[in-house]
């Protein structure tokens, strides 16, 4: 009979110690992250006129409102949530998208390679009440011409990283579900969603996320995970019903709720 013996190391009181406090710290910070931050929209790059919102709207969904965004050379097709928002964005005017300062945030490059290795997402977050000059990332001030002169979007500096979304922040955005009367958007749906209560987005190129993003997943507001090609689940008041449906190939969507 061949016998094991099984070695208990020993363990030092203060490594102990000390390790229980970076867990703890750990922990805090993850907390004080996500009641710091929210997750605001998420876009889509789409072909011009965005054509996959109508399979949106024939599973439930009901359209808002829709802009182009003059001097950035884009255009959208909005749904509205209580909590947040989801775009579907396409290249409108690509002298504009392609001009200073527009250049920079690399739209036209992600949008023109979405299908040869650019991710099409971009994942906007805001600041929770309170902590308004915070920023989850470091970053860049992004004036585009149809934004006041007083106001910028604070883009994330990996900007230039096609293989992962666009991350920026706006300070001024807030949940739809308090924006003032003028402003108003649907938020009611035929299939009862409400609210984003997560957002995964599933890419190639997620085993060595660049500081600015592994910023966002410390939000815990977005969750990551690798896959053979890029897409988002998005899921819908705490998905306690079970049901799920996929839009892709058309739109690399995924709902579940």
């Amino acid at each position: 009979m061949v016998q094991y013996v099984v070695q208990h190391k020993r363990c030092d009181p203060k490594e102990s110690h000390h390790r229980g406090l970076k867990l703890l710290e750990r922990s805090i910070d993850s907390l004080n992250n996500a009641m710091t931050f929210e997750f605001d929209h998420l876009f889509i790059l789409t072909d011009i006129g965005a054509s996959e919102a109508n399979r949106l709207s024939s599973f439930g969904l009901v359209e808002g409102a829709s802009r182009i965004h003059h001097g950035q050379g884009t255009a959208n097709r909005c749904f509205f949530f209580h909590n947040a928002m989801l775009e579907l964005l396409w290249i409108h005017d690509p002298e504009e998208a392609k001009s200073e300062p527009i250049h920079l945030t690399r739209l036209w490059e992600r949008s023109t390679n979405r299908n040869n290795g650019a991710c099409p997402f971009g994942i906007c977050l805001r600041p929770a009440k309170g902590s308004e000059d915070t920023v989850a990332f470091s970053s860049w001030a992004y004036r585009p011409p149809y934004l006041p002169e007083t106001r910028s979007i604070a883009v994330a500096t990996n900007s230039d990283v096609l293989t992962e979304p666009m991350l920026f922040q706006i300070s001024f955005s807030q949940r739809p579900d308090r924006y003032p009367p003028q402003k108003s958007q649907p938020l009611e749906h035929g299939v009862g969603l409400r609210e984003i209560t997560r957002v995964e987005l599933v890419s190639p190129a997620a085993n060595n996320p660049s500081p600015e993003l592994q910023a966002v997943l410390e939000t815990n507001q977005v969750k990551l995970r690798i896959g053979t090609e890029y897409f988002v689940e998005l899921g819908f008041d705490g998905e306690v019903q079970g049901q799920q449906v996929d839009f892709r190939p058309g739109l690399p969507l995924i709902i579940s709720w």
